[in-house]
C-alpha cells in the first residue's frame, strides 16, 4: 500500500490535553467503553501540545493524517485558551477540530473559545456518572464524524 492510500485509511488520532491524571484516564477509558479504538496521545499541558505540533517530540504530527484535540482550559505552563489561539491562527493546524472539555462553564470563557475557533465546548460534569455519560456520547460522535487531514506540516 502506498503512502497516499495508507494515510486515507489511518484512523483519527485523538489528542488529549489534560493535566489531571484521573480525568485523563477517565476520558480514555470512557472513549474506549464507547467503542472508540482510535489511537490516543495524552499531553499534560499546553506546551506539550505545541511541542507535538512543532515536531519537538518523539511522536510528531504527520501530513495526511486526521487529528481531533480534546483540550482542557486550566493547565500549567500554557493554558488551553492559548493553545486554541495559536492553533486556529496557524494555517498548518487551523483545520484540526478542537473540543474544549473543561470544568469551566463561565459564559465569557465559552464565548471566548468559540470566538477563537473551537469546534465544540463541553463542560465536564462534576458528577462521575454524568461525566462518564458525556464522554460515551463524545465517543459515539468520534466514531461517525469525518475530519480533515492535516497538510502543510513543516
Amino acid at each position: 500500500m502506498n503512502e497516499m492510500n495508507k494515510a486515507k485509511t489511518s484512523p483519527v488520532m485523538i489528542l488529549i490535553a489534560e493535566d489531571d491524571d484521573g480525568h485523563a484516564e477517565l476520558i480514555q477509558d470512557s472513549l474506549r467503553d464507547a467503542g472508540v479504538n482510535n489511537p490516543m496521545l495524552r499531553f499534560r499541558d499546553g506546551q506539550e501540545v505545541m511541542d507535538f505540533l512543532n515536531g519537538k517530540r518523539e511522536q510528531k504530527l504527520e501530513n495526511g493524517h486526521s487529528y481531533l484535540l480534546l483540550l482542557d482550559i486550566r493547565m500549567p505552563r500554557m493554558d488551553g485558551m492559548e493553545v486554541l489561539r495559536r492553533m486556529k491562527s496557524d494555517v498548518r493546524w487551523k483545520n484540526i477540530p478542537i473540543i474544549m472539555l473543561t470544568t469551566t462553564d463561565d459564559p465569557r470563557e465559552v464565548k471566548g473559545c468559540y470566538e477563537l475557533g473551537c469546534n465544540c465546548y463541553i463542560t465536564k460534569p462534576i458528577d462521575f456518572a454524568r461525566f462518564s455519560g458525556v464522554l460515551r456520547q463524545l465517543g459515539l460522535f468520534v466514531t461517525i464524524v469525518q475530519l480533515p487531514e492535516v497538510n502543510g506540516v513543516s
